[in-house]
């Protein structure tokens, strides 16, 4: 058993990120890092090189170098979950970041948190553009399947959950599906850490790694706590 997996039972409780270690089917070319899965906005390093080296030097889209930007693009534009339109709170460590983003509570001046992204510089350099590899969970995690497993439709989703009267709802997104996959309905759900699941069918392009969000709210806001993992789908 390694360190991550005794730490992630230690603290189950509060939950435990979604960027583990990937399943031996990943190739090193795919990951970053050696561990972690691109999931937006570069689907390669090919990509991330090619702005890097040719377009960031002509001044094009310099939001990759921004850490806060990217993950709220993110949240918004990729995974389409427009109430997320606030940086909480931003910390960088290396070549990591963490990003908590949130929304605006009617029952406070300040942004609520509703997930904190991970991001990692994709590629050498200090100019390397940001890239979403996951999030860390807590109160809503998203533990099944394996980040970085190879999986196919359908696909049972799950992980745990502390709140009240939870309605969860999972998409299933990839770079080159201008749409999600597919979406469920809301799963009934709540409790103290307790788990829910969901089957999605979904068809995507073999090889490419996807990126499936479960999300839950209704109380104060549509979409008040998000958790994002990344696999590859296979053939």
């Amino acid at each position: 058993m390694n360190l991550r997996v005794i730490l992630c039972l230690v603290v189950l409780a509060a939950g435990c990120g979604a960027t583990a270690p990937p399943a031996a089917t990943a190739t090193p070319e795919t990951l970053i890092e050696g561990a972690y899965q691109p999931l937006w906005p570069f689907a390669s390093l090919r990509e991330a090189r090619e702005w890097q080296e040719r377009d960031r030097p002509q001044g094009h889209q310099p939001w990759h170098e921004d850490a806060p930007f990217t993950a709220l693009s993110f949240a918004q534009g990729y995974l389409g979950l427009q109430e997320i339109d606030q940086v909480v709170s931003t910390r960088i460590q290396g070549r990591h970041a963490r990003v908590t983003v949130g929304y605006r509570s009617p029952e406070s001046k300040r942004p609520a948190p509703a997930a904190v992204i991970h991001l990692v510089r994709y590629g050498p350099g200090e100019n390397a553009p940001w890239e979403v590899v996951g999030t860390d969970d807590t109160t809503l995690t998203l533990t099944t399947p394996r980040y970085g497993s190879a999986v196919r439709s359908p696909v049972t989703v799950g992980g745990r959950i502390t709140g009240v009267d939870e309605s969860i709802r999972v998409r299933v997104h990839q770079p080159s599906a201008a749409e999600p996959l597919a979406e469920t309905p809301g799963v009934p759900a709540g409790g103290e850490n307790q788990p829910w699941s969901a089957e999605v069918a979904f068809t995507a392009k073999p090889g490419e790694v996807v990126t499936i969000v479960a999300v839950t709210g209704g109380h104060v806001a549509g979409v008040e706590r998000f958790a994002v993992t990344g696999v590859t789908s296979g053939p």
